[in-house]
């Protein structure tokens, strides 16, 4: 896992930026704190930062192939699982290797395939390749979005990074926000609409495109989408078929040079994956499985079951760590770390975030850090399986928005009159909608629910899976661990996208199919546990803390937010019940308390970044 770089400018010889490149590459030291590494050829500049995974001795990057007058040159983020494949198939086609890591299988199959090369792939990952027999420069990322890669094309220059910040520091690019933007922050965040980078002259590259600059320009095509597809098998076949992909996706994804955990909260789809590594360490003599799980001070004596989050995580945790016997690492964060790592969080999103679940997991990725470089998450299996509330509550599933996001009237109502004219929040969010669910793939001749629940399907995995592997990605790197996530394989969540929903709620449970193909992996309690989402704070000091930390804000006349929201309105939220709330702000972790913690993240972004409203 790595922080990538660059700028092409195709009149210009770019030999004098190397301290430009340079300055570029630094700020992305935390995703890659081993190595780093510039390359500046004519037109063409790249910079990298390397977190040393897989043949720690031989991948730094930029990686240069020279074949005869031809130059190829790659840096890349991420890993290509079934790199050992691929790099067999290359040898037999006469290619050569001098390492053992997946960036050189990765140039080489470029080399060999040219573009298409993304096809074969299977894997995490955002790349940049200089071609100069094609004399462009070709970009890919990974067909779920697992690896961020934002770009900025202004006046003939190309500028890239992996995250904002990278692309920010090019003397082209200012932090200005325009009234899409502010629509994204204040309606749409802290998740973001496919494409959309915030900033006014900053994009991101979708997952499953490619894209490819030259002296024309700028080309974007998909590469990969999900096909609306009739699904055959029956129950039993379908829970095989799933299982036999998850077992090889695991095998796939804990083969590493660095030492590998498991993220376990006690849950099916944590549990599962960390079964699934135990028996994996089994077979090939690796000895004990490290596990990690995440829990707050006193959370136990606060904690209320709500719809959203119906059941304390602790007692699961303990009854897996003593069936699966693991080396398990259980880490606690107390309120005043929470609050105190919120601006943390904010910079390396580069943007407001998930407030203290995004602060939370930033900490815990920090400990983990400590003993691991390499990580097993569940993410994804709640959008991919149908595991969410709003899959199976009437009220949510017929909302006409995001159902994630039903708090909009609340959200309009605290902006400042002239913001709330400009954005227009309640027509941006139903565009946004209306586009989301008119780009979903239609199965001919499905109708009623099938088809309702195949949007809501589509939903979830294009539009708020993104915010939660964005959060994985960015919290994880600005500590120096890769995070890899099996519920995302292409093969899986194509698969499972297209099983009609009476199958994937097999025995009137959500995820049923899912707990159907973990039979036998799995303790039955465990196996037919309640969901409940990642664990967040119940403590109310968090919720003092962040209230009145917003509050002072508003008591100083230079905080840069007043000019864009109704200070007496959140002055009357925060006076009221309705800020312990736990309707939900923004899906099922963020509530009363975190309006006020998104607020003030809102708040130091907009002085730290000098974010320039226009």
């Amino acid at each position: 896992m790595c922080g990538i770089t660059g700028f092409i400018e195709w009149n210009r010889d770019l030999t004098k930026e190397s301290d430009l490149v340079l300055s570029m590459t630094s700020c992305l030291e935390k995703r890659g704190p081993d190595a780093q590494g510039t390359w500046i050829s004519g037109p063409c500049a790249f910079g990298h930062r390397r977190l040393s995974v897989m043949d720690p001795e031989n991948g730094a990057q930029p990686m240069i192939i020279h074949e005869e007058d031809a130059v190829f040159t790659i840096v890349y983020n991420g890993e290509i699982y079934n790199a050992p494949e691929l790099k067999a198939e290359l040898q037999r086609r006469g290619r050569t290797f001098r390492t053992n890591c997946d960036t050189e299988v990765l140039l080489q199959s470029y080399i060999e395939w040219g573009p298409d090369c993304v096809y074969r792939l299977n894997g995490i990952y955002a790349f940049a390749i200089w071609d100069s027999v094609r004399e462009h420069v070709f970009f890919a990322r990974d067909r779920l979005g697992v690896k961020p890669l934002f770009y900025s094309e202004i006046d003939g220059t190309l500028i890239f990074g992996s995250e904002p910040k990278a692309i920010l520091r090019h003397p082209k690019v200012e932090p200005v926000v325009g009234p899409e933007g502010l629509a994204e922050i204040f309606v749409i965040g802290p998740a973001r609409t496919p494409g959309h980078g915030v900033y006014k002259d900053l994009k991101e590259l979708r997952p499953g495109h490619v894209m490819i600059f030259n002296r024309s320009g700028l080309r974007k095509y998909a590469y990969w989408k999900l096909e609306a597809e009739p699904h055959t098998d029956n129950v039993e076949e379908t829970a095989a078929t799933i299982r036999k992909l998850l077992q090889d996706t695991m095998d796939r994804q804990l083969i590493s040079d660095v030492p590998v955990c498991t993220l376990l909260s006690g849950g099916l789809d944590s549990s599962a994956l960390t079964a699934l590594a135990v028996d994996y360490y089994k077979r090939t003599g690796q000895g004990q499985v490290h596990t990690y799980s995440i829990d707050y001070v006193d959370n136990d004596k606060h904690f209320q079951a709500h719809s959203y989050q119906p059941g304390a995580d602790g007692p699961w945790i303990r009854r897996m760590v003593e069936e699966l016997q693991t080396a398990h690492h259980a880490i606690q964060f107390d309120t005043p770390e929470l609050v105190s790592a919120l601006p943390d969080s904010t910079i390396a999103r580069d943007l407001p975030g998930m407030a203290d679940v995004d602060a939370s997991l930033l900490l815990f990725c920090r400990e983990i850090k400590k003993g691991a470089t390499v990580a097993i998450s569940g993410e994804a299996a709640d959008e991919v399986f149908g595991g969410y509330p709003w899959f199976h509550r009437e009220e949510l599933l017929n909302s006409g928005t995001f159902p994630w996001s039903v708090a909009t009237g609340l959200r309009a109502d605290l902006l400042s009159p002239e913001i709330r004219e400009w954005i227009k929040p309640e027509q941006y969010i139903a565009d946004r909608y209306s586009e989301a669910v008119g780009e979903t793939p239609k199965l001919e001749g499905e109708t009623g629910e099938r088809a309702r629940m195949r949007v809501m399907s589509y939903l979830n995995i294009t539009r708020f899976m993104p915010t939660l592997l964005d959060r994985k990605d960015r919290m994880s790197m600005a500590a120096g661990l890769e995070v890899r996530v099996p519920y995302c394989d292409h093969r899986l969540v194509q698969y499972v996208w297209n099983i009609p929903w009476e199958i994937k709620t097999t025995g009137n449970r959500e995820k049923g199919i899912l707990r159907k193909a973990l039979e036998g992996i799995l303790p039955e309690d465990v196996l037919y546990r309640k969901k409940s989402p990642y664990p967040k704070t119940h403590n109310p000091n968090y919720l003092t803390a962040v209230r009145d930390q917003m509050l002072n804000i508003l008591d100083d006349p230079g905080s840069p937010i007043l000019p864009l929201i109704d200070a007496d309105k959140i002055r009357a939220i925060a006076a009221s019940k309705e800020s312990s709330s736990n309707l939900p702000w923004f899906g099922q972790l963020m509530s009363g308390p975190q309006l006020f913690a998104y607020l003030s993240q809102v708040n130091f972004w907009l002085s730290t970044y000098n974010v320039k409203i226009r």
